[in-house]
């Protein structure tokens, strides 16, 4: 049951809704005050703290999202739930771009109601444990003193514990799967397998028989019976990265899985009952994917118990020179160079730098910069651009508008641009997977091979083009032995 110290703001202007929804709350001990205008609400939230305000977007006297931009902009420190009758996906997504938690769409269950108001105390809660004082900087492989990453060691602390359904988001190179490996190192099952699984790496017709196994004879190759992910991870943890790569047929399996924590194999028919907790992850907006029929919205809720949304670099700057310190010296020590630190130049081009690419990004950049010099001091000069010309940032992301700084340095190649796309840039008969593919490999080339940042400028996972580039690979083999033969 709810903690009764948390107090929701309800804003509906429904009469007889609003005092529904305040019932089935309040039975379970948490307490409601009830808004029928937008103005009402502000009142309420500049006078009284609101563990939660679940928002209803059509109001009388004001549409709903000015009334969350107003929240934001005044500060408020609370979170938000939509509910409204709108189920519109451009308005989930704008309410989701500036800061609603979830999106729930009327009519909606009262069970629904209470499993998704829980949810968002229970983090709530967790983010409150951030106000203790703590100075770890490294926790479990994590690096960082900031105060988010102080909110994640906390919140690993308590869910560690649990046996609850963890769905772990946060962009590439955020250290998804470090915080599972995280949870499983502090809870009770730390002395049972960790197992992980990235469903965006495993092709379509093999990630069923990766996750749940196989019986001999079960199909063409099947030549022993195989054990899955699911039984592997018997008494510890299953991982679960990339979740929404999952193929929405086997998403029907996986919540049955978590369901009844039983499986058959492919090919048989038994069933087969484990013992593992499960965590997910994702770099996509799983509420975008639910709403767009890419995810299941019954597995979404299934999965979603205990949500964590991992802070990206740069969202914590002062943790970039100290992780970039502790990497410098394993990196150095690695190579066999001499490296003990950096200039006051390259430490301030760390620390503006935006890093879109994450941790993995910075990674990287130190791993090369060591290969590729030597010296005791890492100098600016040293850094590759666009790092040491002052942080600018990386080629724009799909459906994102460039910086002011950016748009004169590029209008000459815009203008190329411009004229390239013309009706003879694609060759007649080109197929839509040729111009794909030429699509990808040229966005790699241009990013100095660099496939993070190929993704990060497409705007898809990295796991993506991994998996699309391994697939041209039997393709061509197929071809130059089909002409061999010949």
């Amino acid at each position: 049951m709810a903690n009764v110290q948390h107090k929701v703001l309800l804003v509906e202007d429904t009469v007889a809704l609003a005092s529904a929804f305040a019932i089935h709350l309040e039975n379970e001990g948490i307490g409601v005050d009830i808004c029928y205008l937008a103005a009402e609400a502000l009142e309420h939230l500049s006078n009284n703290d609101y563990a939660l305000v679940l928002l209803d977007l059509q109001l009388p006297d004001r549409d709903g999202l000015e009334l969350l931009r107003e929240i934001r902009e005044r500060g408020i420190e609370t979170t938000v739930i939509v509910v409204t009758s709108d189920a519109s996906t451009d308005r989930a997504v704008d309410a989701m771009r500036m800061g609603a938690m979830d999106y729930l769409v009327k009519p909606l269950t009262p069970d629904r109601l209470l499993v998704t108001v829980r949810n968002a105390l229970e983090l709530v809660s967790l983010k409150a444990l951030v106000n203790a004082d703590s100075s770890r900087t490294h926790y479990e492989g994590f690096i960082g003193s900031s105060k988010p990453m102080q909110a994640i060691y906390r919140a690993i602390d308590n869910i560690a514990q649990s046996k609850a359904t963890v769905f772990i988001t946060g962009e590439s190179g955020t250290g998804k799967e470090l915080c599972a490996n995280a949870i499983h190192c502090r809870s009770p099952r730390a002395s049972g397998p960790f197992i992980a699984i990235n469903c965006g790496a495993i092709p379509k017709d093999l990630i069923e028989t990766e996750l749940f196994g196989h019986i001999k004879g079960a199909f063409t190759g099947a030549v022993s019976t195989r054990d899955g992910a699911a039984t592997l991870a018997q008494g510890g943890t299953l991982f679960l990265d990339e979740i929404c790569e999952m193929d929405v047929a086997l998403q029907t399996k996986l919540l049955r899985f978590l369901q009844t924590s039983s499986l058959q194999r492919v090919g048989s028919q038994t069933v087969e009952t484990v013992d593992v907790r499960v965590i997910c992850a994702t770099n996509r907006n799983p509420l975008v994917e639910v709403t767009e029929g890419r995810f299941r919205e019954d597995l979404y809720y299934r999965l979603n118990v205990i949500p964590i949304l991992l802070p990206p670099l740069r969202e914590r700057a002062e943790d970039a020179l100290l992780i970039a310190s502790e990497m410098l010296k394993r990196i150095a020590k690695e190579e066999s160079r001499q490296f003990e630190g950096f200039s006051a130049s390259a430490a301030q081009a760390i620390h503006d730098y935006p890093w879109p690419g994450n941790v993995r990004e910075l990674e990287n950049i130190i791993r090369r910069v060591v290969v590729m010099h030597n010296g005791t001091q890492v100098e600016s000069a040293m850094l590759p651009e666009p790092i040491c010309s002052g942080g600018a940032t990386l080629p724009t992301r799909i459906g994102e508008a460039p910086s002011a700084r950016d748009t004169h340095a590029d209008s000459a190649v815009e203008q190329d641009k411009s004229e390239a796309l013309t009706d003879s840039w694609v060759p007649e008969g080109t197929s839509l997977a040729e111009l794909e593919r030429e699509i990808i490999e040229a966005t790699i080339r241009r990013c100095n091979d660099n496939v993070t940042e190929a993704a990060i400028v497409l705007g898809v996972s990295p796991s993506t083009l991994y998996r699309k580039r391994s697939s041209w690979v039997p393709r061509e083999r197929q071809t130059e032995t089909g002409a061999t033969a010949d």
